[in-house]
């Protein structure tokens, strides 16, 4: 990372969005039990937004935190949101009734850092995100990124990034030169390259660490079957055969599809970590089995040459 002041990343972390009731609500046994069994399992990146559940996930992992060694988490949130009254409708469950709304302004960022401080009961975060800034990259560089630099030399945030589904715009911001990491989802997996283009070979020359969420597409890649999401929605027929082609291969191998979605993007030179949600204590328990499962180089060689991967 370029400042040299950056937590080690590992190569695995939790993602919490399940946590914040993504899709389905999930009560508070149950997350806790997911959260304590990824830091016993030795998964010690946890990140969070608080858009995952108008701050629910936050919430849970500041609990969490609570029962650990704290200094062995590496903490990640994100900016670019803060929560107003009201629920709005869309694909959290079972969550507090308040809502996100976009805002990328100075006092925006720093009133985030604080409120998710509060709810993670912590006095400083090891990585900060700006958020999906799709529609709001001038105000995003212009002063978002100039008071998470502050709060970076005030000591209240370690690390900072920008976290988006896109791979365009982090180029952008990657060539600003001015970011220790990017988390990229969705966008380097079995079923999406787009970041092997410009995104990677960008931080690989600028020496930034490539966080990569969304290794299943929102579900296709751990469970291939007729409804199951890609992109937060129902999968096109063409995204079926293709995810059910890959499921093939690999099950030649006797490799999961799991584990193949997990692994993949972590044999780029330009990946540091791989980030994989989880609602439940097994779930964890799964990822971090299939991060481990023996996968032969044929496999990789079968599916480059299919071409489908």
């Amino acid at each position: 990372m370029p400042d040299g002041s950056s937590p080690s990343l590992p190569r695995l972390g939790l993602g919490t969005a399940p946590l914040g009731g993504l899709y389905a609500a999930v009560d508070d046994l149950q997350a806790k039990q997911a959260l304590l069994a990824a830091f016993d399992a030795g998964l010690r990146l946890w990140d969070t937004a608080p858009q995952y559940g108008a701050g629910l996930a936050e919430s849970r992992v500041g609990d969490a935190l609570s029962l650990v060694d704290r200094r062995e988490v590496v903490v990640s949130t994100k900016v670019g949101r803060l929560l107003r009254e009201g629920r709005s409708e869309g694909i959290f469950f079972g969550t507090p009734d308040a809502h996100p709304e976009f805002d990328f302004t100075s006092r925006g960022v720093r009133r985030s850092i604080e409120q998710s401080c509060e709810r993670l009961g912590v006095d400083h975060l090891d990585l900060a995100h700006i958020h999906d800034p799709d529609d709001h990259f001038e105000q995003a560089r212009d002063e978002s990124l100039p008071e998470l630099l502050a709060l970076r030399d005030e000591g209240v945030i370690g690390a900072i990034g920008v976290g988006m589904n896109q791979c365009e715009m982090l180029v952008r911001f990657a060539e600003l030169d001015a970011f220790d990491c990017l988390l990229v989802a969705g966008r380097y997996t079995l079923l999406d390259q787009t970041a092997t283009r410009e995104l990677l070979p960008a931080c690989i020359e600028r020496a930034i660490s490539v966080l990569v969420g969304g290794v299943f597409n929102s579900g296709i890649l751990a469970d291939v079957k007729a409804g199951a999401r890609y992109d937060y929605a129902p999968a096109p027929q063409d995204i079926l055969d293709r995810a059910r082609r890959i499921e093939e291969i690999c099950g030649r191998h006797g490799v999961p599809l799991r584990a193949a979605a997990i692994q993949f993007p972590l044999r780029h030179p330009g990946v540091t970590s791989v980030v994989v949600g989880a609602r439940s204590a097994a779930e964890v328990h799964d990822a971090v089995g299939m991060s481990g499962w023996p996968i032969p180089p044929a496999l990789w060689d079968d599916l480059a040459e299919s071409g489908i991967a």
